[in-house]
């Protein structure tokens, strides 16, 4: 039997035209003219005057953005507990303090009233608040009407983290668009792929130059090689980009297949209390990037033993992330949350579905099949 996998890249378009040229052009260096159509794609396509500057990594982008804000050691930086790692090491790269954030129960994203009780905690402490990473985790935003009003009133700067929500929205504003700065991944399980690759959006042209500058070894223009600040070699290569215009053209297509798969899960799992999948509310359109499922009635053993059943059948899926609290490498950093440790909670009975846009209706079924035959 065929594997069923996770989220594999999905390759329907001109990839091989677009890359092809690219060789045959020789423009295989960090720049070129898949670099600018692909930013310029991009701008247009999120509109609200952004301006995108295409990186190696989503990591890469978020180090960029706190480097602009001018994160350094001793800082505090808020950021979504319930996420990748990738969204906060470039907090630890800065020397500043991390701060994690508890999740919403109903959108998996940030909380606002975890971020207004940690600003209050923080403030009494005196700790000077630079910035906030927000994740809009799995394809939904956050509760960016709250979470904007808070950290404008405590001149906290945002970093809208928007790795997994390219073609996401909230009240019919596109998601990476919310922040001071907004960031994409294109890794290869994401919604568009370049292979490995990212993108920072930014609020003026002026910032994109500056950040183009930055990330292509902060070279002065003179004849000879000069610098007089740090740079960075974060820049995307032309290559890269060229399998990227590609993808981004069929955006709207990939997350139709997407929204086909979940429809087929919520179909099969609606008549069990038990089992309930994350999705968007009136207020968002989701991308849905990854079908998530929650199930009220097992534990973390219990949801092993699942994993092992979909291995046997050759069916990929994966744990949720494991909150950044509950990490190793953060073993000391403090966590706010509301009432509940909601991120913790969903960690030990949720479950990323497969969702590649390959899928047919019957790989679906059977994915689900298994879900109900383990916890029904």
């Amino acid at each position: 039997m065929d594997k069923i996998y996770l989220a594999k890249p999905h390759v329907t378009g001109n990839e091989a035209k677009y890359l092809i040229d690219a060789l045959e052009s020789n423009w295989i260096a960090p720049l070129g003219p898949y670099v600018n159509k692909l930013e310029d794609e991009i701008e247009t396509y999120l509109g609200e005057d952004k301006h995108c500057v295409l990186m190696s990594t989503g990591t890469s982008a978020i180090h960029i953005a706190l480097h602009r804000i001018g994160v350094s050691k001793g800082d505090v930086v808020l950021c979504s507990s319930f996420t990748f790692v990738g969204s906060c090491n470039p907090i630890l790269y800065l020397g500043a303090e991390p701060v994690f954030l508890d999740c919403e129960e109903d959108t998996w994203s940030l909380c606002p009233k975890s971020l207004s009780k940690a600003v209050k905690e923080l403030k009494k402490e005196n700790k000077n608040i630079k910035a906030l990473i927000c994740v809009d985790l799995f394809g939904i935003s956050a509760e960016y009407d709250e979470i904007v009003k808070i950290c404008d009133e405590n001149n906290i700067a945002i970093i809208e983290d928007s790795a997994e929500a390219l073609g996401s929205s909230y009240k019919n504003q596109k998601c990476g668009t919310f922040g001071d700065y907004g960031i994409f991944s294109f890794n290869g399980n994401k919604i568009i792929t370049t292979s490995g690759g990212g993108a920072l959006i930014c609020n003026s042209k002026e910032e994109a130059d500056k950040v183009t500058f930055l990330i292509t070894q902060a070279r002065d223009d003179q004849n000879h090689y000069e610098h007089s600040e740090l740079g960075f070699n974060y820049r995307l290569s032309n290559i890269s980009a060229a399998i990227g215009l590609a993808q981004f053209e069929n955006l709207n297509d990939k997350i139709f297949e997407k929204k086909r798969i979940f429809e087929i899960y919520k179909s099969c799992f609606e008549k069990y209390d038990n089992i309930k999948l994350l999705e968007p509310n009136s207020d968002r359109e989701s991308n849905y990037w990854l079908s998530c499922v929650t199930i009220s009635t097992i534990n973390y053993n219990e949801k092993e033993k699942i994993f092992d059943d979909l291995r046997q059948r050759n069916i990929e899926a994966r744990h949720v992330w494991k909150p950044m609290h509950m990490q190793p490498l953060f073993d000391d950093t403090e966590y706010f949350f509301n009432e509940e440790d909601v991120s913790k909670r969903l960690f030990n009975t949720s479950i990323c579905l497969p969702s590649s846009c390959d899928m047919t209706n019957e790989q679906v079924i059977e994915v689900a099949n298994v879900i109900i035959e383990h916890t029904t």
